[in-house]
């Protein structure tokens, strides 16, 4: 488990490739709006996916802004509250 990206509006964590557990495939990742307190995890072809756009985004050098633009996609996906454990 790797912090990939921490702004003031979302942070990022990637869950290494797991052969033994199908979500994990791929590997992973945890998406945190933390305005919003919500998440998602993303895992399986969608995880491969993110990891594609996030690597093409990474090639232009954005700014922290395009960061959080790119990320404010998955918003409507966002339904798990984020609690502490």
């Amino acid at each position: 488990m790797n912090l990939i990206y921490n702004s003031e509006q979302y942070s990022v964590v990637e869950f290494g490739a797991d052969d033994g557990r199908e979500a994990l495939r791929f590997g992973g990742y945890e998406i945190m709006d933390k305005s919003g307190k919500r998440e998602i995890f993303i895992g399986g072809t969608l995880a491969r996916s993110f990891r594609e756009e996030v690597e093409n985004l990474i090639a232009t050098e954005p700014s922290v802004e395009e960061i959080d633009d790119f990320l404010g996609k998955y918003d409507e996906l966002m339904r798990q509250p984020v609690t502490l454990h």
